[in-house]
């Protein structure tokens, strides 16, 4: 099996994690248990993802000159990613996240995007690592111009693109032809469609819309309810993978890049989906973002498959 080649374009942000019993109203002051500084960014949270399930990545991001930025790019540089496209500005400071967990493990994050807006990729520069690249990974939290760009040189240089468009914001009519692979939540799949999408049923019909939008394969989370998937052959529902959840940090994330290195590998969307659902099941027992991100080894270990089933 040949090695897949990915480049990430997006964001690194350190993590400012903080346990909470629940989540407060307007107006209400509440005493959190733990707190804790963990690499993150979804771009990073991707980048490791993919890394840790066998790919060749690189990545391009913008982190400030401090202490947090250092550490973001040590952390990167022991999975094995190639930081050496990383931008480094002395005029923002690196990102920063501040997420509360709750004790249910479901979070809320704030983020201060800080140096990631500030990424700008030569041309050129993108040319050459998409023209030797089998997908990129984008999403929101780098500036648009650079995903647009993204895009148009990914199609030119017949490199294949997987999309999250989070935090949400709608596409440009010209983007929809350019994605290859959407992956959404049931927010961002509501946004898109203006379907409201609160199961697999109304998820499948919002699927529909976004495939009949040009995107070859769409795939719709849907947390605990499992992922519902389109493409040519018509539209699945995958059950859950039933565990108890410590923290979703990062769900999200890793069950793109697992998604991803198996599709740049050749398995079918439904086989890509079934192994990025085992990967998102694992990290979600796990406390903070990168380090919940599991291995291809621990992957395989979780052999039993879960039911899928045509809508």
């Amino acid at each position: 099996m040949n090695q897949a080649r990915i480049v990430v374009l997006g964001s690194l942000n350190m993590d400012m994690v903080l346990r909470v019993p629940h989540f407060p109203v307007a107006g209400e002051t509440l005493l959190g248990h733990d707190l804790r500084h963990v690499p993150g960014g979804k771009g990073g949270n991707q980048a490791v993802s993919c890394a840790r399930q066998g790919a060749a990545v690189r990545l391009l991001s913008c982190v400030g000159e401090d202490a947090y930025g250092a550490q973001l790019l040590t952390a990167l540089r022991t999975d094995g990613i190639d930081v050496s496209h990383v931008q480094q500005v002395r005029d923002a400071s690196t990102g920063v996240a501040v997420i509360s967990v709750d004790d249910a493990g479901q979070n809320q994050i704030v983020v201060m995007a800080g140096a990631n807006q500030q990424l700008r990729v030569p041309e050129a520069q993108l040319q050459s690592l998409l023209g030797d690249a089998d997908f990129v990974v984008l999403q929101f939290e780098t500036p648009l111009s650079e995903v647009n760009q993204a895009l148009q040189i990914a199609r030119q240089a017949g490199c294949k693109v997987a999309l999250n468009p989070s935090p949400f914001h709608a596409l440009e009519e010209s983007w929809w032809s350019a994605i290859d692979v959407l992956v959404v939540n049931e927010t961002e799949a509501k946004g898109l469609s203006a379907i409201e999408v609160d199961s697999p049923a109304n998820a499948a019909q919002a699927a529909r819309f976004l495939h009949a939008k040009g995107i070859a394969q769409v795939v719709v989370t849907l947390g605990s309810n499992g992922a519902v998937v389109c493409d040519a052959a018509g539209v699945r529902w995958h059950e859950a993978v039933v565990v108890k959840a410590v923290d979703t940090t990062a769900a999200g994330d890793t069950f793109l890049g697992a998604l991803t290195v198996q599709l740049a590998q050749g398995a079918s969307l439904d086989d890509a989906t079934q192994w990025a659902m085992r990967a998102a099941s694992i990290c979600v027992t796990r406390a903070g973002a990168q380090p919940s991100i599991p291995r291809r080894d621990e992957v395989e270990a979780l052999t039993q498959p879960t039911r899928w089933s045509p809508l």
